[in-house]
């Protein structure tokens, strides 16, 4: 007979307070009956960038907003659930303890088991419930906090090849945007203003190309565009908008080479494997963007592999990621108790060397 299993997810990891509910039933797909985010971009808006403290007392102040949100949505009590998945790390130590904390709660007041979640493992394993892809699949997980190029051999077991040695691509964006004086967060604002900007109006680096294997760096890219910027104010005492559009365009177009051929080298080393239905999945914040996308799914399409990223509201962080790898795991028996740790630091592939740097965003894994 097929099991159905019902599982509340809560994420706290920076700076989204998320909860979700996601049902699965053997042999169906997967479904997400509640999806409940509470961004916290203004209250950030004007320090530059995400406050650990700020966003602590934040998700400390919504978690259970948000669950109940999250279970209403689904139309569910707590006694409806199989099991409460929680963020354990790796992330901005006070969120993932506010969230650890809320679930332990929750946990042990209505008796439902306990299921701890990395993060990352959240965004590895969403293609699973978006699109159903069979391991193992090559994952680019690209954020604010996080960049590296991972095979998922199984809901426990993945094998990194690469990653970024200092900045994540994502906090990268956000630098230059208030660099060249746009809102943050800088993702989105960019890619706006590269719609109309010229990517060749400045010749950016590429960072790390000339050296073999995928690991990436975005930070020289990023005083490039600082130098480029302030060599405009030296020409011409200040920026317009259209010296703003092109800084983006040919950012973005700088990022988007380097992740590209990046991505181009972890296929080959991942193809190694003659996986039975080749695949390449692309998930995190700047996996939103779309020309970055493009450029990769155009990669794969030339390679004969499948691309797929998931829809924009699963890109960043979010609960319902969380509800499903906890649900791998709840199906494999990996349960937690209340002795269950925050993490600030929570590495996929622990036989890897541990990455250099450490963003703003969050530790690097």
């Amino acid at each position: 007979m097929a099991q159905t299993l019902t599982i509340l997810g809560i994420e706290s990891s920076c700076d989204d307070t998320a909860a979700a509910v996601v049902r699965h039933t053997d042999g169906n797909p997967p479904e997400i009956l509640s999806n409940e985010v509470f961004g916290q971009t203004e209250l950030h808006a004007d320090f530059g960038g995400v406050v650990p403290e700020i966003a602590a007392r934040a998700h400390a102040e919504k978690l259970d907003v948000m669950v109940e949100a999250a279970l209403e949505g689904a139309g569910l009590a707590l006694a409806d659930l199989d099991a409460i998945a929680v963020t354990a790390g790796p992330g901005l130590i006070g969120g993932v303890m506010s969230g650890v904390m809320c679930a332990k709660g929750l946990a042990a007041g209505s008796g439902k088991p306990l299921v701890g979640v990395n993060h990352l493992a959240g965004h590895a394993l969403t293609p699973r419930l978006t699109d159903q892809l069979e391991f193992p699949y090559l994952m680019l997980l690209v954020s604010g906090g996080h960049c590296q190029f991972l095979i998922a051999h199984s809901a426990t077991k993945f094998q990194r090849l690469g990653g970024t040695i200092d900045d994540a691509p994502g906090e990268a964006f956000d630098k230059v945007a208030k660099l060249i004086g746009l809102p943050q967060p800088g993702g989105p604002s960019i890619e706006r203003a590269a719609k109309s900007g010229d990517p060749k109006s400045h010749k950016l680096p590429r960072p790390l190309l000339d050296r073999e294997g995928c690991d990436m760096s975005f930070s020289g890219l990023k005083t490039a565009a600082l130098r480029a910027r302030d060599a405009l104010i030296s020409e011409q005492g200040g920026l317009h908008p259209q010296d703003q559009a092109d800084l983006s365009a040919s950012f973005q177009a700088a990022v988007t080479d380097v992740l590209t051929e990046k991505t181009r080298r972890a296929l080959a080393q991942y193809l190694t494997l003659e996986p039975n239905m080749p695949a390449i999945a692309v998930a995190g914040g700047v996996a939103a963007n779309q020309a970055i996308r493009a450029s990769l799914s155009k990669l794969a399409e030339s390679l004969g592999v499948v691309f797929t990223a998931p829809p924009l509201t699963l890109c960043t962080d979010n609960a319902a990621m969380i509800a499903w790898a906890g649900m791998e795991r709840f199906r494999l028996g990996l349960i937690d108790d209340l002795t269950l740790t925050a993490r600030p630091r929570w590495p996929l592939d622990s036989a890897a060397p541990a990455m250099l740097g450490s963003g703003k965003k969050g530790a690097k894994a």
